[in-house]
């Protein structure tokens, strides 16, 4: 997806959510946090991938709703995750910032559910 956005002239940034929480924290650190937040909130499209995989400490949820927040009118963020949506609720520790980020991204999002083997594997069948 990120690909064929590029092809068709829009910017994409991809980031395994581990390390754009990673990357948000040196930020903060090196007082370059608002820089990062304007580049990824003018990102036509953010692609976060392993969402929900290690559960969201609060400072990891409320970057990631400042992160949701200023693009959830007006740029497209995909969001691939493994677990299924009903319970990305639990993997964020405080219920009312839970409420709010995901209320950001699950009520105007279109869900693509896939099933079928991991294309890893099917790879791996293949070379060997």
């Amino acid at each position: 997806m990120g690909n064929a956005a590029c092809r068709q002239g829009c910017t994409a940034r991809y980031y395994r959510v581990s390390r754009l929480l990673a990357e948000l924290g040196i930020a903060k650190a090196d007082g370059s946090y608002p820089r990062m937040l304007i580049r990824l909130a003018k990102t036509d499209l953010l692609v976060l991938d392993e969402w929900g995989l290690v559960p969201l400490s609060v400072t990891d949820a409320r970057e990631l709703l400042d992160v949701i927040d200023d693009r959830c009118t007006t740029r497209s963020t995909l969001i691939a995750s493994q677990l299924p949506v009903d319970a990305w609720h639990g993997t964020i520790p405080d219920p009312a910032l839970a409420d709010a980020l995901l209320d950001r991204i699950v009520h105007t999002a279109h869900k693509i559910a896939m099933r079928g083997e991991s294309m890893r594997k099917l790879r791996a069948k293949k070379a060997s």
